[in-house]
């Protein structure tokens, strides 16, 4: 009798293999759609600065550039590695496969071989004939008729077999010539990614050279700059408080309430929001981000903290900005020495637009999805066209990289 603790000892291995292997296969796909988004990336950076060559950018701006396509790279080969890798297990697996049916199969080759030998000297039908009439009783003779027939049937199936892992043996092998195929190709991009990561990071080594001999002008500049976001950010901050109050008034309520009065109708279109965090559509059709939300030190002067309330991202001349969802403008800002800004409420969240260069809204209208709204403007003297995105709930700041559709 089979032994039952066996059984599901057998059974749950089958499982955890069978796991595994799926676990395998989503991670690979996982690393194979992370592999072509940054390489979709670098291919932005590179056009944007193709575009952008002929303009005389700032140092400063020049070094975030190289940061961040340095960070791209870096990242691109990690995930090309780890697919290689997986590549690697996969490809040993194969071979050890391999080695297996290849004894499997010597073995039922040899077993087949002794069949047929036996089954030749017993083919005369008549020895066949004499085998049964020689059974002791009617019940030996039927075994022995069962037995032959038994015989055939294994006979049969041993063919069947070889046929079969003969097959099966050539899929592996066949898989096996791919997956090298694959590695090697992944190997090949990954020695031309790290060339371009090493021009990038010389490039980056002599501007850091240069800027590091007027480190005190540019540090200065740094602080103007963050100084003028902090400007518009207590700007964006007033226009949300009285955004706020005005529905509390509406509302009958506290007007200094830190939160909106919602409607019914403001309730749904908020809980519609938070339903598509996520999956929210970029602001611009095409662009990268090129500084991402939260406090960090500043490439060049790294004991400078920098806050950013959003992400900005680098898009092409031109670019036209749309909302990413359904909602009401309830800000359109232009302050002294500043681009004008948007302002779009959707319950009791917030995304604004900053530095358009034309503006196709006023305050009150009712906007949809992937309603244009204006355009970027471009600085004119070093040609880049970024466009400040921020996601708030009240007056509270969230990372945009998680409400946006892969970004």
């Amino acid at each position: 009798m089979i032994n039952k603790k066996y059984i599901f000892r057998v059974t749950l291995y089958i499982l955890v293999l069978l796991t595994s292997h799926a676990f395998s296969q989503n991670r690979k796909q996982e690393l194979e759609t992370r592999r072509q988004e940054l390489r979709r990336e670098i291919q932005k950076i590179n056009e944007l600065q193709a575009e952008n060559k002929s303009k005389a950018k700032s140092q400063l701006s020049l070094i975030e550039d190289f940061n961040y396509k340095i960070t791209v790279l870096n990242n691109l080969i990690k995930v090309t590695n780890q697919q290689a890798n997986y590549l690697t297990r996969e490809i040993n697996d194969n071979q050890k496969k391999i080695s297996v049916l290849r004894e499997e199969l010597k073995q039922l080759k040899a077993d087949y071989a002794d069949m047929v030998v036996k089954s030749y000297k017993s083919k005369n039908k008549q020895s066949k004939v004499m085998f049964l009439l020689s059974s002791n009783d009617f019940k030996q003779a039927y075994k022995r008729l069962q037995y032959i027939k038994q015989y055939a049937n294994h006979q049969k199936q041993q063919g069947e077999t070889i046929t079969s892992k003969t097959r099966e043996l050539q899929e592996i092998n066949k898989n096996l010539l791919k997956q090298r195929e694959e590695k090697e190709a992944l190997i090949s991009e990954n020695k031309a990614t790290q060339k371009s990561l090493e021009a990038a990071k010389k490039q980056h080594v002599t501007l850091m050279q240069s800027i590091k001999k007027n480190i005190n002008r540019y540090t200065a500049q740094i602080k103007a700059k963050q100084q003028e976001a902090d400007r518009i950010d207590r700007e964006i901050e007033k226009i949300i408080k009285e955004a706020i109050a005005r529905s509390n008034k509406r509302a009958g309520k506290s007007e200094s309430s830190s939160s909106f009065a919602l409607t019914a109708e403001e309730k749904l279109l908020a809980s519609n929001f938070v339903a598509n965090k996520g999956k929210l559509p970029w602001p611009v059709e095409k662009g990268f981000v090129k500084v991402r939300y939260g406090a960090q030190p500043h490439p060049i002067n790294r004991s400078l903290i920098i806050k950013s309330n959003g992400v900005r991202i680098a898009t092409e001349k031109g670019a036209q900005v749309r909302t990413v969802f359904n909602g009401e403008v309830i800000g359109v800002i232009t302050l002294k020495n500043v681009n004008p800004l948007v302002m779009v409420r959707h319950g009791n969240y917030i995304t604004t637009y900053k530095n358009l260069s034309k503006v196709y809204v006023k305050e009150g209208d009712n906007v949809s999805t992937k309603q244009v709204i204006g355009e970027v403007a471009t600085n004119r003297s070093t040609g880049e066209t970024i466009l400040s995105f921020v996601v708030s709930k009240e007056s509270n700041t969230q990372d945009p990289s998680a409400w946006i559709y892969k970004m």
